[in-house]
């Protein structure tokens, strides 16, 4: 025997595997019915046939119509693969095969086609579906976080600190670098353009305000929806597969409360943090950039960065970050708890987390914009 496998469904098995060099043998085990049909039929299509193929029925609890049907389908698509050999059947379980076999319906129900307006349709009510579990989701949030005022004491001080340091702190090292090189190639592609009026200062203007109002919170909150945010989705969507989240609800610990909020939180705290480093990271590299390029000395730099960054800028750029960091967490907590149970929803929700994260960051940081032009901010 080179290899076996055993395949498990809802506490129970219902497929035995056995893997040789020259053939496949299964061992049809348990109740093949009505019920657990739908289970079945996922465990026969993940089998990949070899050269042959035993079939085993003498460990069948029970089969009925159901259980019969599906045996056929997959006898007749393995078939087509390999050698079938069936042992192990009863005389019963025969009687039933023929019996369905004769009174089979030859022509195969056509599939209705799916055009482009039901496609679209169908996609728009996902969506749809999709918002309306964000906004319950969002409903917890709120009375979660309401709990957290009411009860301070109930705060989770080490979970918070914990998810700090790894959203936070872990995320600096690739922060730095992602700030050093936009901040010098915004020098880069500004000094050619200044240097033909002979406006070489005012790159220390362009850098300076671009960088501290724009530029560090938007490349931060990018960096950290594809770091942070992912690891958010993958994390709860792992817990949902191993039923962890079930376990905790059982037990009554509430999910929001002991794994949404403080994940949430801790990044409310961290990103404007990285902002900030961020926002020194950039300048530093503008002003590496300002040096080689324009030949702008580091302390001409400073002097005209103090007279031209005004503090609003500066704190423009650290409020965004709450608000970025609350999208990035609850999307990416969101997204972990639409994982369902096969392995594959981990990487399709996560990349959807990711997705979605970028694009309401943008989306929010163009509301602040229009909204702060407006007030002439």
């Amino acid at each position: 025997m080179s290899g076996l496998g055993i395949i498990f469904f809802m506490n129970h098995t219902y497929l035995h595997l056995e893997t040789h060099a020259d053939q496949t043998v299964i061992h049809a085990v348990g109740e093949w019915t009505l019920y657990n049909e739908p289970v079945i039929e996922k465990a026969l299509a993940k089998i990949q046939p070899g050269q042959k193929i035993i079939w085993d029925f003498s460990d069948i609890e029970s089969f009925d119509s159901a259980g019969v049907l599906l045996f056929m389908r997959y006898y007749e698509k393995f078939k087509t693969q390999c050698d079938v050999k069936i042992t192990g059947y009863s005389e019963e379980q025969e009687r039933m095969y023929r019996l369905l076999l004769k009174h089979r319906i030859k022509e195969a129900i056509p599939e209705r086609s799916e055009g482009f307006f039901y496609r679209m349709g169908k996609s728009v009510y996902a969506g749809y579906q999709v918002f309306l579990q964000f906004l319950d989701f969002t409903g917890h949030i709120l009375v979660s976080f309401l709990r957290y005022f009411v009860q301070p004491r109930n705060f989770r001080y080490k979970e918070i600190t914990y998810h700090i340091e790894r959203s936070g702190a872990s995320a600096m090292l690739i922060i730095a670098l992602t700030s050093f090189l936009v901040g010098m190639v915004i020098s880069y592609q500004s000094a050619v353009e200044l240097a033909k009026f002979g406006a070489d200062i005012f790159i220390v203007d362009l850098a300076g305000i671009s960088i501290t109002r724009e530029l560090a919170p938007l490349i931060t909150a990018i960096v950290v929806a594809g770091r942070s945010g992912s690891a958010y989705t993958a994390q709860i969507g792992a817990m949902k597969i191993t039923e962890e989240i079930s376990a905790m609800r059982t037990m009554g610990f509430d999910p929001f409360y002991f794994l949404i909020l403080p994940r949430t939180i801790a990044l409310m705290i961290a990103l404007p943090l990285l902002i900030f480093f961020a926002d020194i990271v950039g300048i530093m590299g503008s002003m590496f950039a300002a040096s080689l390029e324009l030949n702008i000395s580091y302390g001409q730099f400073i002097d005209r960065l103090q007279e031209v960054l005004s503090v609003k800028h500066f704190w423009i750029g650290i409020i965004k970050g709450p608000f970025f960091a609350m999208l990035i967490a609850m999307i990416g907590c969101f997204r972990g708890l639409l994982v369902t149970d096969d392995t594959e929803s981990i990487g399709y929700q996560t990349t959807a987390s990711v997705v979605n994260s970028i694009f309401f960051v943008i989306a929010c940081d163009a509301l602040f914009s229009v909204i702060l032009t407006e007030w002439g901010i």
